[in-house]
């Protein structure tokens, strides 16, 4: 999966922002777990998951921000 622009975000409604959050925090845990067992590739993979959470997240908070 690549990373995610922040324009695609802003297009997402609050409860997909959720999905993809809960969907990328998933993948970062078994990214932990291959990286373990030492079967991890992409190490570069777990930084992306990381900012991309942290992009989704910040999104959502200026969407809410917005609203008030």
């Amino acid at each position: 999966m690549a990373e995610m622009k922040t324009a695609d975000i802003r297009a997402m409604s609050p409860d997909q922002m959720d999905d993809a959050v809960l969907n990328l925090k998933k993948e970062r845990f078994n990214l932990r777990f291959q990286r373990a067992t030492g079967q991890l590739e992409n190490t570069s993979r777990m930084r992306e998951a990381r900012r991309d959470i942290a992009r989704i997240k910040t999104v959502a908070a200026q969407a809410r921000a917005k609203k008030k």
